[in-house]
């Protein structure tokens, strides 16, 4: 094995990212990627860790400012599933937001984690959020919880709040199970299949050609772009293909033109430096779609 690619969980990243390391094994990763800490109060050696996705408090640092615009001086709920994902995700924004002068609606200033991987029954939660009157509600949940929390919310106090979140909760499948109960929701992810540039136009209808269900997802452009970086870093080895040369020329790929954007992986942190945007969820000809509504930043700053 001379590279390794894929991973979903930011947990099982922070493992296995070990084992490559000592192993001299370039670590692709096309997901979720947790906030390295030090170990023994040094940094974690990153050289043989790359990721095409982001971070995974990322979305949340990326959409506070413009929630605190929207907000004013009115309060934030913040709620998450309780597992390293959720702290990760729900991290990023309230960090954020309170050192912007933002306030959050929970009680006690800290973000509610409910149970994970047991709770599908929120309404408990959403209602009694709705007592603290927030002026919007920021959120993380992905896969079944995620379609569970969408529709209770419609179904709750909190129904005519604002909800903003992490794009994950309204991304792929999840939407379709959602149906209308999504509509109006703003989120924030590194890709929309609504984005104009010529690459991702060229990847919708590549998609749609190849028969794959609904419309392309962050996860389906971060393994492309993992493929796309694996594609020209192999083409750059002179000689044999070691984990050594093959992660050598990984960091000397240069920008991607890529369904989301260019982008260019940190020279440190081995992630990419890529714009941010912000979604609805809205029609998109017959369907609902995460539409381009604007950019919000690029992360992570050099």
């Amino acid at each position: 094995m001379v590279a390794l690619t894929g991973l979903v969980g930011g947990a099982t990243v922070d493992k296995v990212q070990t084992l490559t390391h000592e192993r001299r094994i370039p670590l692709l990763g096309a997901n979720a990627r947790p906030e390295f800490a030090p170990v023994a109060d040094k940094p974690r050696d990153l050289s043989y860790t790359w990721h095409t996705s982001y971070n995974s408090d990322e979305p949340g640092i990326a959409i506070a400012a413009h929630i605190k615009t929207q907000v004013g001086d009115g309060t934030v709920y913040a709620i998450g599933p309780d597992y390293q994902g959720g702290w990760d995700e729900l991290r990023g924004f309230t960090d954020t937001f309170t050192t912007l002068g933002g306030k959050l609606a929970n009680p006690d200033g800290k973000t509610v984690f409910t149970p994970f991987p047991a709770t599908e029954n929120f309404l408990p939660y959403l209602n009694k959020a709705a007592e603290t009157r927030p002026a919007a509600v920021y959120t993380f949940y992905a896969g079944g919880p995620a379609v569970a929390f969408v529709k209770q919310y419609r179904q709750s106090a909190l129904k005519d709040v604002p909800l903003y979140a992490a794009g994950f909760l309204t991304e792929g499948s999840v939407l379709d199970a959602q149906g209308t109960a999504a509509t109006g929701i703003r989120n924030v992810l590194n890709y929309s299949p609504t984005l104009p540039h010529a690459a991702n136009q060229q990847f919708v209808a590549a998609w749609s050609a190849a028969g794959y269900p609904g419309q392309p997802t962050t996860f389906a452009m971060a393994s492309y772009d993992a493929a796309a970086v694996l594609d020209r870093a192999l083409a750059a080895v002179d000689g044999p293909v070691t984990g050594e040369t093959l992660n050598t020329a990984i960091g000397q790929v240069g920008r991607i033109d890529s369904p989301r954007g260019d982008w260019q992986f940190h020279p440190t942190e081995h992630r990419p430096v890529q714009r941010w945007y912000l979604r609805e969820v809205k029609p998109d000809g017959p369907v609902l779609s995460n539409v381009l509504l604007q950019d919000l930043t690029t992360l992570p700053t050099t």
